[in-house]
């Protein structure tokens, strides 16, 4: 069986303590001591653990000094701006430090931000809510989609349209991407979200439109 997390395991004691079984019987049923079937009855949550605290690196007493070149970035024109490369030489030449440039890439990769917000200059980010009243904004795409139909892998068209205030949409997929398709999608997208009253029967265009198959009768003035 998959191992519980302590959540899990919390909520089985209580479970099986709701049951009628006792500190002893939970102790052995779930392989733990007495002292998790106390903290897992007195909480539902097991305790954060604690966190450790950072531990030494040979780059701690050359932190302020990366702090230092940071900082005068900020102020430095965009081109004479220390790179990670030229601040790990500069530690080496100039204070003799015996780090790796790895152990240094990491640090101001951290580091850069944390200043740039403690100098007042990082970038506010906002939220800006936006407002769609309904029927008045919709997206609209128009594609190509390769199916398989009968077997074989045919090049179709796909239609897109999708109302930007409630989310709802329409998807579908034309043999051709002429005038006829484009009309048909739309109108028929329009009625399926609400957009258009529904009417009886297939659509139909204009009569200045519509044409005439073989062996039709021509339209009476």
């Amino acid at each position: 069986m998959p191992q519980m997390s302590k959540v899990e395991l919390y909520a089985a004691i209580r479970r099986d303590h709701r049951g009628g079984m006792s500190m002893r019987e939970l102790e052995r049923k779930h392989g733990v001591t007495w002292r998790t079937v106390r903290k897992a009855l007195d909480s539902s949550w097991p305790e954060p653990r604690k966190k450790l605290p950072p531990r030494a690196t040979t780059l701690d007493p050359y932190k302020p000094v990366i702090d230092e070149i940071l900082r005068a970035d900020l102020d430095a024109p965009r081109k004479q701006r220390h790179t990670v490369t030229r601040i790990f030489h500069r530690l080496v030449e100039e204070h003799g430090a015996d780090v790796s440039y790895g152990v240094v890439r990491y640090y101001v990769a951290g580091r850069k931000p944390e200043i740039l917000v403690e100098s007042g200059k990082a970038p506010l980010e906002a939220f800006v809510p936006q407002t769609h009243l309904p029927g008045h904004e919709a997206e609209v795409d128009f594609g190509d989609v390769t199916v398989r139909l009968a077997g074989e892998l045919v090049t179709c068209y796909l239609f897109s349209f999708r109302l930007s205030y409630s989310g709802k949409a329409v998807h579908r997929v034309f043999a051709s991407c002429g005038q006829e398709a484009f009309f048909e999608g739309h109108v028929h997208a329009l009625r399926t979200l609400g957009g258009v009253p529904r009417t009886k029967g297939p659509l139909r265009q204009p009569e200045g439109r519509r044409r005439q198959g073989a062996g039709a009768e021509p339209r009476k003035s």
